[in-house]
């Protein structure tokens, strides 16, 4: 009886991170435009030349609204991850806007993440009802992605100030229990990498993301305003460590 309580709990949670996850697009794209608008009262260029953003993000809500419906899901997670990579390069490529080395750090690590999310979805995990055998290329390399962004975020509480204090303004004790959360992030990483032990690795994740998002991620007078992070470049950086989350969930679940 609890184990088929514990199974279709698991399948509950493998479902809503399937949800986030199919609809981080549609936040996304949302934010994108917000952040713009931001930009444009401003008078700053956006991240990518405007012909191949109207097709980048037209792509994105495209993909989004299929694997919404369960339409071809896993071949539009696939092209959903492949539109994200380019974006994300012509983004960095384009230099049409300047970052800070951190704050670079910090966003093109999530997208990168937020691409092996979608490889992850598109190997077949997460699936209620699954049809064909998952494509376990698929999910390692969602995998690998995914580890890299953990190590990126071990680095960044190591060498960055900005994110160190983020995090220390919430930890009561100081210095050590930051280090030894670096350490936790790598070690997950490390299980993201070798493909052991990653149910239980997602499954700590699972736990500490939704902390890290509300206190950290969500601290948007710190980001925004001690900072100078523009207001919506933050909420979609939120958004992505949701999408992020996402995937967690359904490896924490069915990895």
């Amino acid at each position: 009886m609890a184990a088929d309580s514990r199974k279709h709990v698991f399948k509950l949670l493998s479902r809503f991170g399937a949800i986030i996850l199919t609809r981080f697009g549609f936040w996304n794209c949302f934010s994108m435009l917000m952040l713009f608008a931001e930009r444009a009262d401003l008078k700053r260029k956006p991240d990518i030349q405007v012909p191949y953003l109207y097709i980048d993000m037209g792509v994105a809500v495209l993909c989004a609204s299929f694997m919404s419906f369960g339409v071809k899901r896993r071949w539009f997670a696939l092209v959903a991850a492949l539109q994200l990579a380019i974006g994300t390069y012509a983004s960095y490529a384009g230099r049409q806007v300047h970052y800070g080395d951190w704050l670079k750090v910090r966003m093109y690590s999530r997208a990168l993440a937020v691409t092996g999310a979608f490889l992850v979805l598109a190997s077949g995990a997460g699936e209620m009802y699954r049809q064909k055998p998952r494509t376990r290329s698929l999910q390692s390399t969602g995998q690998v992605f995914l580890g890299i962004y953990l190590i990126c975020v071990a680095y960044s509480l190591q060498h960055s100030p900005e994110d160190r204090l983020a995090f220390l303004n919430h930890i009561p004790v100081g210095e050590i229990p930051l280090q030894l959360l670096s350490v936790l992030y790598g070690v997950l990483a490390l299980s993201f990498f070798s493909g052991y032990y990653v149910r239980s690795a997602a499954q700590i994740l699972a736990i500490l993301m939704p902390l890290v998002i509300l206190f950290i991620d969500g601290n948007l007078g710190y980001w925004h305003l001690g900072h100078r992070v523009e207001f919506w470049n933050q909420l979609k950086l939120v958004g992505q460590n949701v999408g992020i989350f996402g995937a967690v969930l359904i490896l924490a679940t069915d990895g």
